[in-house]
């Protein structure tokens, strides 16, 4: 039966292997943009017309599932990071480590700033650690509460953070994408990040520019309620007893990146810590501690003497109740269906049709970056994964790059210019997904503002037409 599935297999044609990517636009974007349905059973039904194709192409059920098992499994370790996290972020939030940070950063950043520091220390912590993902859990909560007691545009501030979190995961030799783009593309690591400077130095001056002018006209920041600010600010201060010590679990995950330990244990170890301070130091219950980590952090946990939990402002309770595994599993869900839909367009040979079809009329240089631009793009939108989204076009341009006489870096960094952070602006993708969990602002609010995002791919497009930046194969070698 096996063999004979196989001699009636055949390649889709362009039409049919593109229907599911027109469906999957039409869909999502009145379902999930103009109507704001579920993602989930969206994708789930883009899912179903990918499988119709397949079906038609020859592919079985059996091939179909263990397509979508192995794309799964493969998302796992990844997985496994975002459920350490969400117990990471609500032991932090219980030890005071967060709040403290809030509590000293509304007191030190000027609202007109608030956008520029914003994508400074967050591109900074990314870095350092080599994931925008924790960077955006920490620091980002963080400075989007200092951001919402300041008065300062929640989506702008959100849209700095995104951006400054994929800087680091872009640039940082400890990134997973950052490594997985040159290996795709045949470049090598160092040569790659210093590479991708000639675009990311760039997009990085042009949003730092953007967020100075919109904060010195004062167009995302509101005037300064220092009412609410100081009510804020002693909430805080009967709530924790802050200390010098709380950074410590910060420190852990710095340390780590830094001396490039395994990253799951490492945030393992910073959980611990501040668990065992939020017992301890803010007098938690272990049981509190321990709920904490699975279902968030709630304000009802703290038991400092005169503070009372109902009569907590509104702003302060929004602020602080987060965290836990449990509030990661709705991205968890949203990456398994991703999967199901990528999984059948893989297997169906649905996307290597339309990447040979772009292949086939891009002719110069600057077709070829703005062809390998679109590919990532469009991986993007139909994957939402940032991994297939550098893999994929990185094994279907290769070969085309050497046949120009171009190297391989010119590759590496385009993957990452339009793969690596184009995926967390797509609402239904896991990256999209966390950070609007995280931040508690709409990928399509924060998006605009996410300029690093796409202010890179369109600098290597220029560069590809005009041959600026661009390495040839000879250079490479030599």
């Amino acid at each position: 039966m096996s063999k004979e599935n196989q001699t009636q297999k055949r390649k889709p044609t362009f039409l049919e292997a593109f229907l599911p990517i027109v469906a999957m636009l039409v869909i999502l974007t009145y379902g999930k943009g103009i109507k704001g349905f579920n993602t989930e059973p969206l994708l789930l039904l883009v899912a179903g017309v990918a499988a119709i194709i397949a079906f038609r192409v020859g592919v079985t059920w059996d091939e179909i599932q263990e397509e979508i098992t192995l794309k799964i499994a493969k998302g796992m370790p990844a997985i496994m990071i975002l459920v350490i996290v969400g117990a990471m972020v609500g032991t932090w939030m219980a030890s005071g480590t967060i709040p403290m940070m809030i509590y000293y950063g509304v007191q030190l950043v000027n609202p007109q700033w608030m956008l520029v520091t914003s994508f400074l220390i967050t591109a900074v912590v990314s870095v350092v650690t080599g994931t925008s993902w924790g960077s955006v859990a920490t620091m980002g909560v963080a400075l989007m509460g200092i951001a919402s007691t300041l008065g300062v545009s929640l989506p702008a501030t959100a849209g700095a953070v995104v951006a400054g979190s994929y800087f680091g995961d872009k640039l940082s030799p400890l990134s997973d994408t950052t490594n997985l783009a040159p290996i795709s593309a045949g470049s090598e690591l160092y040569e790659h990040i210093y590479h991708m400077l000639y675009t990311t130095i760039p997009a990085t001056i042009i949003s730092l520019v953007i967020y100075g002018f919109v904060g010195s006209n004062a167009t995302v920041t509101g005037a300064v309620n220092s009412a609410s600010v100081s009510k804020m600010l002693t909430q805080l201060d009967a709530m924790y007893s802050f200390s010098i010590v709380l950074i410590l679990p910060v420190i852990i995950v710095l340390a780590g990146s830094l001396m490039k330990k395994p990253t799951i244990p490492v945030m393992l170890l910073s959980t611990i810590v501040a668990g065992l301070e939020a017992l301890f130091i803010q007098n938690i219950t272990l049981k509190n501690v321990l709920a904490s980590t699975v279902g968030g952090f709630k304000v009802t946990m703290i038991t400092a003497e005169g503070f009372k939990a109902a009569q907590a402002a509104p702003e302060v309770v929004k602020l602080l109740n987060r965290g836990g595994m449990a509030g990661i599993m709705g991205t968890t869900l949203l990456v398994f269906c991703a999967f199901c839909f990528a999984g059948i367009m893989s297997k169906a040979g649905c996307l290597d049709v339309v990447l040979e079809k772009i292949l086939s009329v891009a002719k110069s240089t600057g077709a070829l970056v703005s062809a390998t631009v679109g590919s990532c793009i469009v991986m993007g939108l139909t994957t939402g994964n940032s991994y297939l989204s550098i893999l994929v076009p990185g094994e279907m341009f290769r070969d085309a790059y050497k046949a120009r006489g171009l190297a391989a870096k010119n590759l590496s960094r385009t993957l990452e210019d339009s793969g690596t952070v184009f995926v967390p602006l797509v609402p239904w993708s896991a990256a999209g997904a966390y950070m609007t969990s995280c931040l508690g602002v709409e990928t399509l609010d924060y998006a605009p503002w996410a300029i690093l995002c796409y202010a890179g791919f369109m600098i290597a497009i220029f560069y590809g037409f005009t041959g600026i930046g661009i390495a040839k194969l000879e250079d490479e070698k030599k």
